[in-house]
């Protein structure tokens, strides 16, 4: 019979090794979450081959978070964790649609419904961001593509009725979302309206040149 000393010993050795699961593992939550923010940095500097391996280094950690969560869901799954995912989705859904303009599934990254949806949602703020870059370049007709890809991700999340409420902190992403969009609505417009006048004013100066030009 075990005394009583070595039954909280063994309880004790049980602990620590839970308490070390839980430290690496959310040191592995952290670091995805980082690789995560970098790959959308990458993209943003138009990086996509950099971008693509910070995703896939992101992803084995991922899958080894998911792999430790079928013998340990407890200390796997956490705000940390989910926090992780939504990066982690967010990266890949920017990538792909910058790549290939079409939208990863859930399945295909191996993330949760939900925490996929959040990581969408937060996709139209990186849109905002490559609107004004493409504003910046002179360049208003990929600032317009941009709003509109916002808009279609805004419109398809609210559209989602029964889910939409069901998802905690969705409803506080779209309020943010929604400010966001009608932010950069404004600002390409006001480029509109500004190349529509400099081109008013460049044909007017042409053609009051003509009528002062004096005959030969």
């Amino acid at each position: 019979m075990p005394s009583l000393k070595n039954i909280l010993e063994e309880i004790k050795e049980a602990l620590k090794e839970k308490e070390k699961l839980r430290e690496n593992a959310q040191k592995d939550m952290r670091k995805a979450t980082s690789l995560s923010k970098q790959a959308i940095l990458m993209i943003h500097q138009k990086k996509l081959k950099e971008a693509e391996k910070l995703v896939a280094k992101a992803a084995k950690i991922i899958a080894k978070l998911n792999n430790a969560s079928e013998e340990h869901p407890n200390i796997i799954y956490s705000g940390l964790f989910n926090a992780a995912l939504q990066e982690y989705s967010e990266a890949n859904i920017l990538l792909k649609l910058v790549k290939e303009s079409r939208f990863i599934t859930p399945k295909e990254i191996n993330v949760p419904t939900v925490d996929y949806v959040l990581g969408l949602a937060d996709v139209i703020g990186e849109y905002r961001r490559m609107a004004l870059d493409a504003l910046r370049e002179g360049d208003v007709e990929k600032s317009e593509n941009c709003l509109k890809t916002m808009d279609g991700i805004y419109i398809e999340l609210m559209a989602m009725d029964e889910a939409y409420m069901l998802i905690s902190g969705l409803r506080r992403k779209c309020d943010t979302a929604r400010k966001i969009i009608e932010a950069t609505r404004g600002d390409v417009t006001q480029e509109i309206r500004r190349n529509t006048l400099e081109k008013y004013l460049k044909n007017f100066e042409k053609l009051a040149r003509k009528g002062t030009s004096k005959p030969e």
